[in-house]
């Protein structure tokens, strides 16, 4: 194993690359991971042990194996559904009122942006609006209000789990235009990691679209919260607030709004 983008990483970001290694091989050894990481493999051994407390992996002689319980995967679009769905309606309305007519709005993939996409259909007062989203959902959702709404989507490469597009394209787009606002979804807020997003391309894609917005909000339900994963997007001074529910950690809803991150909570 090679991977130096990682030596000397924070233990939670070591830990979730652990489980990374541990999916795609079924088997991590003590001595790879001490090389990989740059630690002793006292440390790994360590990290290892609160892995298997936790129930994300079995403690083998020399290493770990997977557990059906312990791959940290990618839900799909469809599975995510089921999860905390109240809340991510909340969210969306909140979300929703945001937008004013006559805005340019980015809106990123997920089951939390495609219920903002119905929030959004359903104001009847927002007129010329322009919506670019890298998500085929979202743009159905969206199809409803056109003409009312002008639906741009990326183009790119189809990750069919989300049913988002990723790079090349949709990441040239983002460098030729400037929207009002951005809201972006992801798979970790952390007030020292900041967000962070399980699949790597997706983590990149959200990066551009907080370039490409004056104002940057993440939706989050409150699972999110706490969170640390390995395609970072920004730091917690990057964006300019989180909407976030009622299932979200207070204690760590307090650590980030002392760090300065505006946070509603619905």
């Amino acid at each position: 194993m090679s991977d130096v983008d990682f030596v000397n990483a924070p233990a939670p970001v070591r830990r979730a690359r652990i489980l990374e290694l541990l999916a795609a091989a079924g088997f991590v050894k003590v001595t790879e991971l001490s090389v990989v990481f740059g630690v002793s493999e006292v440390t790994i051994r360590s990290d290892l042990d609160s892995l298997e407390s936790a129930g994300d992996l079995d403690r083998v002689h020399g290493g770990a194996v997977t557990t059906a319980a312990s791959r940290r995967t990618e839900p799909a679009f469809e599975e995510a559904l089921g999860s905390l769905w109240d809340e991510k309606l909340r969210i969306a309305a909140h979300a929703a009122n945001l937008v004013s007519s006559g805005d340019s709005v980015i809106i990123d993939v997920g089951t939390t942006a495609a219920a903002l996409a119905r929030a959004l259909v359903d104001r009847a007062d927002l007129r010329d609006v322009v919506i670019i989203t890298n998500g085929l959902k979202i743009a159905l959702e969206l199809e409803s209000a056109v003409p009312r709404f002008t639906v741009i989507v990326t183009g790119g490469t189809l990750r069919a789990l989300q049913h988002s597009l990723v790079n090349p394209m949709a990441d040239g787009l983002f460098d030729t235009l400037h929207a009002d606002i951005a809201f972006i979804g992801c798979n970790g807020v952390d007030v020292e990691h900041g967000i962070t997003n399980i699949n790597l391309p997706e983590a990149e894609i959200k990066r551009r679209m907080l370039g490409a917005a004056t104002r940057r909000v993440v939706l989050a339900d409150g699972s999110k919260i706490g969170q640390v994963h390995l395609g970072r997007v920004a730091d917690v001074s990057g964006v300019d607030g989180v909407i976030t529910g009622d299932s979200a950690r207070s204690a760590a809803l307090k650590e980030l709004r002392e760090a300065g991150l505006d946070v509603t909570r619905v």
